[in-house]
């Protein structure tokens, strides 16, 4: 099976049933160092729910990268510009930024808008960044959704948890994802410098299950601390530099009542 990221011949690594029914095995890339699936043929059952009822961590995760995003914005981004969310859950992460102030839109296809419906993905406009936490890992085509994330701005923030050098043994049920088997795709830092070269831009992580791409040049020693610092700053500090939008959003839906749906 070729690499879905280098196009390398990969070896296979894992093979484990999966939703009592289906064997299917994991493949390992020798040069980039990405573990995949073979074709992902179960999705459609698997994502019979778009929610997984065991993730404990959903809002807490939107908290967190909310408040590490807000001080990359503050430090290295026009705060005017307009943001993007790509492909997650519900208009959370949304919300959360705009009730920071920032322009933030969203664009998922697979679940519903939620709460912040009138801010939906502008077609055709290049955004100063991106965020697409937690998606990396449900890539069935990563080169193809990189692509697409990359015609919308030069940078993206984004998560997920770096492969180890050595695979993991499949009984880490929290890394592959193996109460609902949507996770098909698990990088390593090789790989996401493999991805950073192919399209020429720079790649910087906490090591951990942060990480940017972007053709800014950022002094990665900066970068640590400022990653540091939003764990400890108060946030209140950000409201006091710049308005909330909650209340002017607010202002605009009202505003716009006579397209509600009935």
């Amino acid at each position: 099976m070729q690499c879905k990221i280098c196009w390398s011949t990969t070896k296979k690594s894992i093979t484990w049933k999966i939703l009592w029914k289906y064997d299917i095995s994991y493949f390992h890339c020798w040069l980039c160092n990405f573990l995949q699936t073979e074709e992902p043929y179960w999705l459609e059952e698997s994502y019979s729910s778009s929610m997984n009822m065991e993730d404990t961590g959903l809002i807490a995760r939107n908290i967190y990268f909310s408040k590490v995003v807000s001080i990359l914005l503050v430090t290295f981004f026009d705060w005017s510009s307009k943001y993007l969310d790509y492909a997650w859950w519900y208009g959370i992460f949304t919300r959360l930024m705009r009730d920071f102030w920032f322009n933030f839109y969203r664009d998922d296809v697979y679940t519903k808008n939620l709460v912040a419906r009138w801010f939906e993905h502008i077609p055709n406009h290049k955004y100063q960044a991106i965020t697409a936490f937690e998606v990396f890992e449900h890539l069935v085509n990563p080169i193809q959704d990189i692509e697409k994330m990359l015609s919308y701005a030069d940078t993206i923030f984004f998560s997920t948890e770096l492969l180890p050098r050595r695979v993991p043994w499949i009984h880490d049920r929290r890394y592959y994802g193996l109460s609902h088997w949507q996770h098909i795709a698990f990088y390593n830092e090789q790989t996401f410098d493999y991805i950073a070269k192919k399209y020429h831009y720079n790649f910087y992580t906490n090591w951990i299950n942060f990480h940017i791409l972007t053709k800014k040049n950022i002094n990665n020693s900066f970068l640590q601390w400022i990653l540091l610092l939003s764990k400890i700053l108060p946030f209140e500090l950000i409201r006091l530099i710049k308005k909330s939008k909650t209340v002017s959003d607010m202002n605009f839906i009202i505003d716009q009542k006579h397209q509600w749906p009935k």
